[in-house]
């Protein structure tokens, strides 16, 4: 799977990052400096959203440990992302 270069996100991704990290609607549009009514508009298509706010939704979620995944003939997706603290914690213990 890849995630790299993904270029935008639908509102389906957007969804589920906020489900993984149990992040509402009105939190996310405080983190990416958006208005609430961006985020529910974009989330059910109502209407079209401007790039620029999606990549600061996008960015938003990717700070919080959210990696977009391309559509790579089995669609596209999210996942939370590995944490670097715990492949740093867990090299430590077989010193």
């Amino acid at each position: 799977m890849s995630t790299e270069n993904v270029d935008h996100i639908t509102s389906a991704q957007c969804r589920g990052a906020r489900g993984l990290l149990g992040l509402t609607q009105p939190a996310l549009a405080s983190v990416a400096k958006l208005g609430l009514s961006t985020i529910v508009d974009f989330e059910r298509s109502r209407r079209h959203v401007s790039r620029e706010a999606v990549q600061a939704i996008r960015r938003a979620l990717e700070a919080a440990g959210i990696e977009f995944i391309d559509e790579n003939g089995g669609g596209p997706g999210v996942r939370l992302r590995k944490r670097q603290r715990a492949k740093q914690d867990k090299s430590k213990r077989h010193i």
